[in-house]
């Protein structure tokens, strides 16, 4: 798994803990449904962490738990 694909995981895992749907966490983390749609479907795999950072305010986490979450422990290597 990647970090793209880790991120994508984590958003649904945490909107699915919190019985979120996409469009609710749009609302309110103030990032627009397109971004978020973008990265949830694999269209983008590059959020930034300032699009991170807005989901975790929104969810009111900090960074630090978003990513301490499981998914993020056996990353591949992103250089090849």
């Amino acid at each position: 798994m990647n970090i793209g694909m880790a991120v994508r995981a984590r958003i649904l895992q945490l909107c699915g803990e919190r019985g979120l749907t996409i469009n609710r966490l749009c609302t309110i983390s103030g990032v627009s449904q397109s971004t978020i749609n973008n990265i949830v479907s694999g269209r983008n795999y590059s959020a930034t962490v300032a699009t991170i950072k807005k989901l975790c305010d929104g969810l009111e986490i900090t960074l630090v738990e978003f990513f301490s979450g499981e998914v993020f422990r056996d990353l591949e290597q992103e250089i090849q």
